[in-house]
């Protein structure tokens, strides 16, 4: 029998708060070139500071990006364009400015290749903007960066550990027997094989690391500053954590397990050695025996 309702315990509940009020245009700078193309960024706060630094509100990773290159700082109702004593200068519209109020659509120029564009948005403008930034970079069935994303990703991340004399890791992870997942199970199964060893993935590396679906059942992991012990460590938790999942379609169970080769690079001046050696590791782990990592010398 139910329980009759207290009526006094239903007027004590405190009324629900009215949603709150669509936020009005917000200033935000969009990457329109360079190797941060898509990227959306709100302009919070009195200051943001736009540069390679770690601590910068709009990280940048171009050749000819100073630590604090330049930075946008709230004066009253205004939006003002300050260079902060970069080495290369920061540009307006093609002009080379130190302090310049900014007005809705100008192109900030910064680096070799990095173009900003001073906009504002409502929220429905940046909810479209992130998807079509999503969208443009990501694989639509794992979610992973899409193999355009990580080429340039991998060439931006060389240019940083060539320049700053820092190891650059790359780990090519491969799934075992794919074929016979497919034929034994069928092609959506496999789809859903890809979709679940990509997520046992995300959730094992670093939050600075990159994954990409490099093309079929590869993947491939970016990773700064990391020598070797480190790359065989994170490829021997990637394995582990594919190997200990279980991974199922439709009521049947699907044994899935990876193999993972690594190559380390110090100063890398060029993407294809890095690449063939990681390719290579990993086609050394498959030759001996699968579901293992190899470290190409």
């Amino acid at each position: 029998m139910a329980k009759p309702v207290d009526d006094t315990t239903l007027e004590r509940q405190p009324t629900m708060e009215p949603p709150a009020a669509p936020r009005g245009p917000s200033a935000y700078l969009l990457v329109i070139a360079g190797p941060s193309f898509g990227e959306m960024h709100r302009l919070q706060g009195n200051r943001s500071v736009i540069g390679r630094a770690d601590t910068a509100a709009i990280r940048v990773l171009d050749d000819g990006i100073s630590r604090e290159h330049a930075a946008i700082e709230r004066d009253g109702g205004k939006n003002l364009l300050v260079n902060l004593g970069s080495t290369n200068g920061t540009f307006c519209n093609g002009t080379k400015v130190e302090r310049q109020e900014l007005v809705d659509g100008d192109k900030i120029s910064v680096g070799a290749s990095t173009i900003l564009k001073f906009t504002y948005q409502d929220q429905i403008d940046e909810r479209y903007q992130k998807r079509l930034f999503e969208s443009s970079l990501r694989d639509g069935l794992t979610s992973t960066f899409n193999r355009r994303y990580f080429v340039d990703r991998l060439n931006t991340e060389m240019r940083f550990a060539s320049r700053h004399d820092k190891s650059l890791a790359l780990l090519f992870i491969d799934v075992d027997h794919f074929k016979r997942i497919n034929d034994g199970f069928g092609h959506q199964a496999g789809d859903h094989v890809l979709a679940a060893v990509a997520r046992e993935m995300i959730a094992t590396i670093r939050a600075e690391d990159v994954l990409a679906r490099y093309g079929g059942e590869e993947f491939a992991v970016i990773c700064r500053e990391i020598e070797r012990d480190g790359a065989l460590a994170l490829g021997e938790r990637l394995r582990a954590a594919v190997a200990g999942a279980r991974f199922e379609y439709e009521g049947r169970v699907i044994p899935v397990t990876v193999s993972v080769g690594a190559a380390v690079a110090r100063k890398p001046q060029q993407a294809q050695p890095l690449i063939a050696a990681a390719d290579a590791a990993m086609y050394e782990a498959k030759r001996a025996g699968r579901n293992r990592v190899s470290f190409h010398e």
